[in-house]
């Protein structure tokens, strides 16, 4: 017997349906490539192209937005045959299937884009891609290096970036064609002296922390020197990080999938290694600040601590002194490690934290005094002070303290320790109150 209720099929909401299409789409197909002829192009106000590719038996609708179109390197024409790239998706409001297109050319570049898929496909089985072998990028690097032609523009757009945000790290240039036949093995030996540069330190000058592989956007014919398989190798055995900026955002290359970091573009590059100063100097304050509040709170707990054992001795005495030196021992060595740090942290960030020095100054000149009012109140609490006011300190033969007339009677020798020494006494009457 026949179930109908299971054999009915799911119904769905229209929009749901679009959206488990447009999936299905983008699992199966994305990214595509198409080639076609352009039909019907139209760029409307907004900047975006809107146009049809078709051949002989089929066509599909296609919308180009205003951020890829602005990449194109020619004026699209009806009847032209060109080469697309993008994703499939469902327009919704209309249920039509549409290929965003994300970049353009005219035809004939197919082969290079097949060439680029199989080095692909064969780079990732081997796990030059996967993810647990990419590295963090070092919050604040020692030293940067930089691969790129000295006649590309992202030298210079790298440069500035640098010099606006972090003037006091240090950049070592290592030249190299970045386009052409020569260019793949040129960037590799360019990595290679990078490598060797910061593996020969040996204490001396300063040690690169992260690497920049950089050049401006272009044709895949341009940027086919970062599409090299020895290349790929180099890169992904570097010991160093290794931050990808080729092209612009919506250029891919070999080299970005195997860096440890992919930029879209130079200057995005170069500002993912680039802490800035004020950032740094914001560290600086708050360490200080830290610093200081560790400094109060341990001179704070000592100063309790200090007052329940002079509580429970009754007296001055020799407990209260070695606690009040424990004390001096304490916020001494609190004092040195505080300088240590922020020397450290002077050290590091000299050119742009002297602006900032008056208030550093101040703030250690104010822990300081804070030293200086405990040490006074310690040494009001010396016990010598006391006997210098005319008190005296009385024991008896076997160095008991007397505190009472019970604990002498006449013909016993008590022994007064003075501000300035001893005198022996004996005891020729007792009166008790």
């Amino acid at each position: 017997m026949i179930n109908h209720d299971e054999a009915a099929p799911r119904v769905w909401r229209v929009d749901a349906l679009c959206r488990a299409l447009a999936d299905t789409l983008n699992a199966r197909f994305n990214p595509v490539r198409v080639t076609g002829e352009l039909s019907g192009f139209s760029k409307a106000a907004s900047g975006h192209c809107y146009f049809s590719l078709k051949d002989q038996d089929a066509q599909i609708r296609c919308a180009m937005f205003k951020r890829a179109a602005s990449q194109l390197d020619f004026a699209p024409r009806d009847g032209e045959l060109v080469e697309v790239s993008g994703r499939l998706d469902i327009y919704g409001p209309r249920g039509d299937l549409q290929l965003i297109v994300e970049s353009m050319r005219k035809q004939g570049q197919g082969n290079l884009f097949e060439e680029f898929v199989r080095l692909k496909n064969r780079l990732e089985s081997r796990g030059l891609f996967a993810q647990e072998r990419k590295r963090a990028l070092p919050l604040m690097p020692r030293g940067i290096g930089l691969i790129t032609s000295l006649g590309a523009a992202a030298l210079h757009d790298v440069a500035t970036a640098l010099r606006r945000r972090v003037p006091h790290i240090p950049v070592v240039l290592a030249p190299a064609s970045v386009q052409g036949g020569n260019a793949p093995a040129e960037l590799i030996r360019a990595l290679q002296a990078l490598l060797a540069r910061s593996a020969d330190m040996d204490g001396a000058g300063t040690p690169l922390d992260v690497i920049l592989l950089v050049r401006g956007g272009g044709s895949m014919e341009d940027l086919w020197a970062f599409n090299d398989e020895a290349l790929a190798i180099a890169l992904s055995e570097s010991p160093i990080p290794v931050v990808s900026g080729v092209g612009h955002e919506t250029d891919f290359t070999i080299a970005d999938f195997v860096a440890d970091v992919r930029a879209p573009t130079p200057t995005a590059a170069a500002e993912l290694v680039a802490t800035t100063t004020t950032t740094c100097l914001a560290a600086i304050d708050l360490m200080q600040e830290r610093l200081s509040a560790a400094v109060q709170r341990q001179l704070d707990t000592q100063a309790q601590r200090l007052d329940r054992v002079a509580t429970r001795a009754g007296r001055p005495s020799g407990v209260v002194v070695g606690h009040s030196l424990r004390l001096h021992q304490v916020a001494h060595q609190l004092q040195v490690a505080q300088q240590a740090h922020l020397l450290e942290a002077r050290r590091q960030h000299e050119a742009s934290a002297l602006k900032f020095s008056d208030g550093v100054h101040t703030l250690g000149r104010q822990a300081h005094e804070r030293l200086d009012q405990s040490a006074l109140r310690l040494r009001l609490l010396d016990p010598t002070l006391v006997l210098q006011r005319g008190y005296a300190w009385l024991a008896d033969a076997q160095g008991a303290t007397v505190i009472s007339v019970r604990q002498a009677g006449p013909g016993d020798v008590i022994t007064a320790t003075l501000a300035d020494g001893t005198v022996d006494m004996a005891v020729h009457a007792v009166h008790e109150n």
